[in-house]
């Protein structure tokens, strides 16, 4: 049991208690009894509020469960549930027509178009390397990925590989930045200077590089005579260097496993180390230690003569936890826990007044703003909650009105079905929309779960609701005015090994109007960022701009399989498919407390896989066993099966625990209660019983 400390009649775990008071507070000046004081009040106004929303969200879909039940079997009517959901409040009425009016956005959320990251922030490597992904090699990206459409190779440098790479690269060259005369693989004397066609694409130099700029992007020619690539190149480029992830999202929410006052902790901790500059991570490669901190921002000679000076890094979100999940590290005056997200709203916000007020080694908001993802938001009244959080927030720490600034994930069918109400609710703040099709699938399956059994998975991205939502996403975003002030944004290529095919396909992320898309590593945003040079965002908002926006009838039709006689076999590959990618995932989780890593699927693909992924494997399963496609005992059966399957994926990992031998595990129990337990579980949401189990396993 935790010997909490009393802190303003709250109780305050002590190891969060000497981080605040110890690291955190007296860099800023800040007085720990009239802080704690504060958060007192903050958490008496709004933990209440917070239990007032969830429960809201329970009733509705309780009434959205009757609804179902009483037209099942019957064909989907779009218009009757639209009526009815205005008529239980699901529904509201669209804003008169506005426009958002942020201010004080730094131009990589703004005005720029580009990929973004998103990193556990409990894992301090990764987030340096994200951080520092603001620039990335193409020929390292092409050379060590199958970008090209062959396999990586390992061992001696090959020769003819790194000709294709640079003959790739260099065509990348033409399009973006063409010279005056012929192709850069003719370019040979660069001592006279490069004549580009567009003078005005010159951004600098420095002693062995030029920048040039390319719908709005910066892209950097190396020049090295003496580098082994350089020297074998007629005008000694050595690399081609692309501005790549423009922004970062280092998350406390879906990617990390943080369940007590000590994870939390952790993961404050490395966000301090970044606001303050000082974060460095050591690890062991080729049987020498480095060390990794933060990269410097780049200087350049100017046009003019004069000092241009790049970012180095790239701009750093932060996404809090949502609504839903409370933590020990706090509890309140009546003995409950705090309110999660109310907790990272003010200890995020807190140590970014380091960056705010310009105490870090390095700047991260030029704008001088506090940025911060809001997840799994239910509607427009939770995401005005939000905004008053951030009001409250910003009061507590003598910050400007609209410091914080929030991003909405679209990720929750009551708010992709209120879009433009939940933007008008933050419209002062604002700096982001993305859609998350995996979450979103989940909550879609848990919506409707009493209106029959779903399509098999792997048909869910072709429903027509799905094409309705991303439409939406775009077309609402800019009609509520966010091109030029913030991003609209789309969802993560899990497959980090598969760059060939996200060349091929996620190109379709800037044609559909988003200015910016999750990729799963440093190397895949600096191939992503070849995306934003082939298309120009702006121009194709305001081509989309002009559509007309997909209504609701799509985006209210669930993915219900009518009519489907699935064979036994059919029944057999959906469970185990969704079975193996539960256990992959949650035994890690569980029992190693990682949160987000590469997992191979049944077909021994590795894909990044959070807990997004799981909501709907699990959902999926639980939706099959309420209508009787399945049974228990066939569900039983995949477990045991797939549980095999991942003893042998993780067969090289000393830290793994077999399941298929010791079904009475704490992980292989969470899995199976994933699944048994999913119908009843908030929206469908898999953090209760996670943190749950992963507790019992801290606990010994």
């Amino acid at each position: 049991m935790t010997d909490y400390l009393d802190r303003a009649g709250l109780g305050v775990a002590p190891e969060l208690a000497a981080f605040v008071e110890s690291e955190v507070l007296p860099g800023l000046g800040i007085a720990a009894e009239g802080f704690w004081t504060g958060v007192a009040d903050v958490f008496g106004r709004f933990a209440p509020e917070n239990r007032a929303l969830l429960a809201k969200r329970d009733a509705l879909q309780a009434r959205i469960d009757d609804w179902y039940r009483g037209r099942r079997g019957q064909a989907n009517d779009p218009v009757a549930t639209e009526a009815y959901l205005r008529e239980i409040g699901y529904l509201v009425d669209e804003p008169a027509p506005f426009a958002i009016t942020t201010e004080n956005v730094d131009p990589e959320l703004a005005t720029l178009a580009g990929p973004q990251l998103v990193v556990p922030i409990l894992n301090a490597r990764f987030l340096l390397n994200a951080a520092n992904a603001r620039w990335g090699s193409l020929y390292d990206a092409l050379y060590g990925t199958d970008a090209l459409g062959e396999a990586p190779v390992s061992g001696p440098y090959d020769a003819a590989r790194g000709a294709k790479v640079v003959a790739r690269a260099k065509a990348f060259l033409d399009e973006a930045v063409p010279l005056e005369q012929g192709s850069w693989a003719d370019l040979t004397d660069v001592h006279q200077g490069i004549a580009i066609r567009d003078s005005g694409q010159y951004v600098g130099k420095t002693d062995r590089s030029r920048v040039f700029r390319h719908n709005g992007l910066r892209v950097e020619v190396v020049f090295d005579a003496d580098h082994p690539i350089g020297r074998t190149d007629p005008a000694g480029i050595s690399d081609v260097v692309l501005e790549s992830a423009l922004s970062t999202i280092c998350d406390l929410e879906d990617s990390v496993a943080a369940v007590d006052a000590a994870d939390k902790v952790e993961a404050y901790r490395n966000w301090l180390g970044l606001m303050k500059g000082d974060l460095s991570a050591s690890f062991q490669k080729g049987g020498q230690t480095l060390t990794r901190t933060l990269e410097p921002d780049r200087v350049l000679t100017g046009p003019d003569g004069g000092e241009v000076v790049l970012k180095g890094r790239s701009l750093l979100f932060v996404r809090n936890v949502g609504h839903l999940m409370t933590n020990p590290a706090v509890m309140l005056a009546d003995g409950s826990e705090a309110p999660e997200g109310i907790l990272d709203a003010i200890v995020t916000s807190l140590i970014a007044m380091y960056d705010l007020r310009r105490q870090g080694g390095f700047v991260n908001s030029a704008a001088g703003s506090v940025y911060i993802v809001k997840p799994k938001m239910h509607g427009p009244e939770e995401c005005a909650f939000t905004n008053r959080l951030f009001d409250a927030v910003e009061d507590l720490l003598g910050l400007a009105r609209h410091t914080i600034k929030v991003g909405v994930m679209d990720e929750e069918r009551r708010t992709s079905a209120n879009l433009a109400a939940c933007i008008h609710a933050v419209k002062d703040r604002i700096v982001f929309i993305n859609t998350g099709f995996l979450d979103r699938t989940g909550d879609e399956i848990h919506t409707a779960m009493q209106a029959g059994p779903m399509i098999r998975k792997a048909q869910v991205k072709g429903s027509a609701w799905i094409a309705a939502y991303e439409a939406r996403n775009v077309g609402i975003g800019l009609a509520c005015g966010l091109s030029g002030r913030a991003q609209i944004g789309k969802g993560m290529w899990a497959a980090p090994d598969r760059m060939a095919d996200m060349l091929e396909q996620k190109i379709g992320h800037p044609r559909t109007g988003a200015n910016t898309a999750w990729t799963p590593s440093p190397t895949a945003a600096t191939l992503h960022a070849l995306h934003y040079h082939a298309v120009d965002v702006f121009a194709v908002q305001k081509e989309v701009a002009t559509r007309p926006i997909p209504g609701l009838t799509d985006l209210l039709t669930p993915p219900l399989a009518v009519g489907q006689n699935w064979s036994e076999q059919d029944i057999a590959d959906e469970l185990d498919n969704n079975a193996q990618g539960i256990l992959g995932y949650v035994v890690r989780w569980i029992d190693q407390g990682v949160g987000c890593s590469k997992v191979p699927d049944i077909h021994d693909i590795g894909l990044m896989e959070d807990r997004a992924t799981l909501r709907i494997s699990s959902q999926h399963i639980a939706n099959w066993l309420l209508h009787g496609v399945c049974t228990p005992e066939q569900v039983d059966a995949a477990f045991l099966r797939m549980a095999a399957k991942v003893d042998g994926q993780n067969a090289g990992d000393p830290l793994y625990r077999p399941m298929a031998s010791n079904t009475d595990g704490l992980a292989y129990q969470a899995a199976r209660a994933l699944v048994f337990e999913g119908v009843e579980q908030p929206n469908g949401y898999t953090e209760p019983l996670l943190h749950a189990f992963r507790r019992r396993v801290k606990a010994g």
